[in-house]
């Protein structure tokens, strides 16, 4: 089996690719010859920028973590310039209004007893809302447009590290009695044998569908966006018809790229709120 790189360079240098070998031939939108490649899926590529390894462990640096830095900059300007101005301006008003979101989002859903919680919600929220922001933006010649959260391995990592604390918490705070979450007050006994086995596999899949629904999203959306600007290219003065289905379509983005921020904030929330309350 060969990575998608070295399918090209084989390509490219006109190598015999073996039947069965794991290359896939490009698609071009005007025949096999000649025309543009539609490779929605090439934007989704890890490349190695600086290839690191500790004995059998690739460690590199690649354009993924490049991405991930870009975004931690991003954000700790955005929330730190101008920080201190009597007079906010523009950079420090949306500090201030992403803050008090957040703030508010805490307090509805998990009261005073989880401010404690704030700034944790508040790291992941901004993580997570630049790094679908920054996908959306190319800075020619200098860096490829590359959004993290449409890989399913940085989404899981994510929702584990909020699972996996949400139920670390919840039994050092409750010990035992978080086992209750399995077993809702007022729950008739003989509904029992029926109910708590779904709750268990319902809470066992809270990672995997926090962490799909972000990487599914980011990546559909991403992949209709390459597909129409493809379109743009190839259908010349005719491609207008595309081009305003993509503006439309790069507006539809950005908006989802704030809820899904904000729906993986809200149940993280959720979730921290069941293990301090395990019995409601």
């Amino acid at each position: 089996m060969y990575l998608p790189g070295d399918c090209r360079r084989m390509r490219h240098s006109g190598q015999q690719i073996e039947k069965g070998a794991g290359c896939v031939a490009s698609t071009t939108s005007q025949g096999s010859e000649g025309g543009l490649a539609l490779d929605p899926m090439h934007q989704f590529e890890i490349t190695r920028i600086i290839p690191i390894k500790f004995g059998g462990i690739d460690a590199s640096f690649t354009n993924s973590s490049l991405w991930m830095v870009l975004t931690v900059i991003a954000v700790s300007a955005l929330l730190l310039l101008g920080s201190k101005r009597i007079v906010p301006g523009r950079l420090q008003s949306v500090g201030e209004m992403i803050y008090e979101f957040i703030s508010n989002m805490v307090r509805d859903t998990m009261g005073d007893e989880g401010r404690k919680f704030f700034p944790f919600i508040l790291t992941l929220f901004c993580f997570i809302l630049g790094a679908n922001m920054l996908g959306l933006f190319t800075l020619p010649v200098v860096l490829h447009p590359f959004t993290v959260t449409s890989h399913i391995i940085v989404t899981f990592a994510l929702a584990a590290m909020v699972w996996l604390g949400a139920t670390a918490y919840g039994f050092y705070k409750n010990g035992l009695g978080y086992l209750k979450l399995f077993a809702p007050s007022g729950t008739p006994a003989v509904m029992l044998p029926l109910l708590v086995p779904i709750e268990i596999i319902s809470y066992l899949s809270r990672p995997v569908s926090l962490s799909v629904r972000l990487f599914a999203n980011m990546m559909a959306g991403h992949t209709m966006l390459k597909v129409f600007a493809a379109f743009v290219v190839a259908l010349g003065w005719a491609g207008i018809v595309p081009l305003a289905v993509m503006v439309g379509f790069t507006g539809l983005e950005f908006l989802v790229a704030f809820l899904q921020a904000f729906i993986f904030a809200i149940l993280s929330c959720m979730y921290i709120n069941d293990a301090m309350h395990p019995s409601h």
